[in-house]
């Protein structure tokens, strides 16, 4: 979809705006309607800015209300608990697209995923296999049988499904306004059929939410200018992670240098995470801070190059779309989009046919955790999309999906670009590496894909990594990466994860 919008004139942003609508329509155990979106935008002025379309806690989401549960539930009605903020920030990215040019209506942008939700898409591989694996929890969750079970049952790679009331949505979307979402028909039929289902999000709620534009966290290396979006998100995270790498200074790609001190800058930027992260609102001092220079510094030095710091910490779960998007006037984007874990709350609403996210399961209800269940709170998110402006000239826009997966992966995917010089398609085919959780059960040991040397998972091992050998080449526990790079020359670059069901295209 978004090679047809540039092949017709439009912008990175335009073409963006049409592939997360159509995303939804051919993905949607991944992403939806009911999900957050967060996105970094380059200009071709070389400003870059951020798009925070986090929805908040509804405000009667008090701590009494799970008063029966001792944690916040993953699945159903009170899982849909915070605003879906993703069409919010579809509306900051339109009036930017019109900023830079842009002049296609909604009408052109959203009429292939109207289509394709309409004419129904094919079951992936990876829909099956998670529906397999969750169908338990999501069997009986409000909606979920009626558009995801085929009789009541599993559908197979192939099937076709429909999502109908979704293309009605989005079509009355195209001469409404996307702002019918939130304070028109739409958001008022969403709030109906929330209250049917005893969500505690209301019709107040939805009039409330608007997105926000930010200035993006950054860091400055040798390489270039990295920058990610800020709290709630985890993008300081991934930040971090490749700022110590940098002073680290591993030499050879693929080397127990390279692997060890990756894995080992991300525990220090996970325990950062863990102690910091939350509602903006709520931060106890800003973000930047962990990205100076002397902090960067202490944090390097704590690292030992020969042996593996003690693990684990808390995990978290998660599944995301991530894209990017490119065109030679200098726009570049790095979008991504969510429902949390794989179909979110798992709760389908008949009116508007949206799949609603269960982002509020990140909250805790222990009193005084950092991230507390408060109403009108953000809740921590595991996204970040990231992107780059390497001295050289190039601009490479790149993200993952896979909860505590997505920084480590930006991180194998860039330092084997930028670093190590390897092409684009070999960054994001080579082996890869995951410590935590990507989404399912919660997991402590690192994770390796078995094409790696045999002589380095040895040499890991004796460092006192406690590494676990999956049996797959290409796991889909590592992610699904992507990353779009524009050359001073004007020309682009894109390349997709051979574990994803995605691709790259251009003109």
């Amino acid at each position: 979809m978004g090679r047809s919008v540039l092949a017709e004139g439009g912008n990175a942003l335009e073409a963006m705006l049409a592939m997360a609508a159509s995303i939804a329509a051919v993905y949607p155990h991944m992403n939806h309607l009911g999900g957050d979106g967060f996105w970094l935008i380059r200009e071709p002025s070389g400003r870059v800015r951020a798009i925070m379309a986090a929805g908040p806690a509804a405000l009667a989401a008090k701590p009494e209300l799970y008063r029966d549960h001792d944690s916040m539930p993953t699945r159903g009605p009170l899982a849909a608990l915070t605003v879906p903020g993703a069409i919010g920030g579809w509306t900051l990215a339109l009036e930017a697209a019109k900023a830079h040019g842009g002049k296609m209506p909604l009408t052109v942008l959203l009429t292939p995923a109207i289509t394709q939700a309409r004419a129904g898409y094919a079951v992936t591989r990876s829909q099956k296999r998670l529906t397999e694996e969750q169908f338990g929890g999501l069997k009986d969750v409000p909606g979920f049988a009626t558009q995801f079970l085929v009789d009541g049952k599993v559908p197979a790679v192939g099937a076709v499904l429909k999502q109908e009331a979704l293309a009605a949505t989005l079509e009355h979307l195209t001469f409404a306004g996307l702002e019918d979402f939130y304070r028109g028909d739409v958001g008022r039929e969403i709030a109906a059929d929330l209250e049917r289902i005893n969500s505690p999000l209301s019709r107040t709620d939805l009039q409330r939410y608007s997105a926000t534009l930010a200035e993006p966290l950054h860091v400055r290396l040798a390489s270039g200018t990295l920058f990610n979006t800020g709290a709630p998100t985890q993008g300081a995270v991934s930040l971090m992670i490749l700022a110590l790498f940098a002073r680290l200074g591993a030499h050879e790609a693929e080397s127990f240098d390279h692997i060890h001190c990756l894995v080992e800058a991300t525990k220090r930027a996970l325990r950062m995470r863990d102690r910091l992260i939350t509602d903006p609102n709520y931060l106890s001092h800003s973000l930047e801070r962990v990205l100076e220079e002397r902090y960067l510094a202490g944090e390097a030095m704590k690292i030992d190059r020969r042996k593996a710091a003690a693990w684990p910490l808390a995990p978290n779960a998660g599944d995301t779309i991530w894209m990017g998007t490119a065109d030679t006037s200098g726009l570049v984007v790095s979008y991504i989009q969510s429902l949390y874990w794989e179909f979110g709350s798992g709760c389908v609403l008949p009116r508007t046919g949206l799949l609603m996210q269960n982002r509020g399961a990140s909250f805790s209800l222990q009193s005084g955790a950092l991230n507390y269940l408060a109403p009108g709170r953000l809740p921590f998110h595991t996204l970040n999309p990231a992107l780059a402006a390497l001295e050289d000239g190039r601009i490479m826009a790149y993200g993952c999906m896979g909860g505590d997966g997505q920084p480590q992966t930006q991180s194998a995917v860039f330092t084997r670009y930028v670093d190590f010089r390897e092409s684009l398609l070999e960054a994001l085919d080579r082996p890869r590496w995951v410590l935590g959780r990507t989404w399912g059960a919660p997991r402590t040991r690192l994770r390796l894909e078995p094409r790696f040397d045999e002589r380095l998972t040895e040499a890991l091992t004796v460092a006192g990594h406690d590494v676990e050998m999956l049996s797959e080449p290409y796991s889909d526990v590592m992610g699904h990466a992507g990353a779009v790079v524009l050359h001073p020359n004007g020309s682009c670059e894109g390349a997709h994860d051979p574990r994803a069901d995605g691709g790259a295209a251009g003109i």
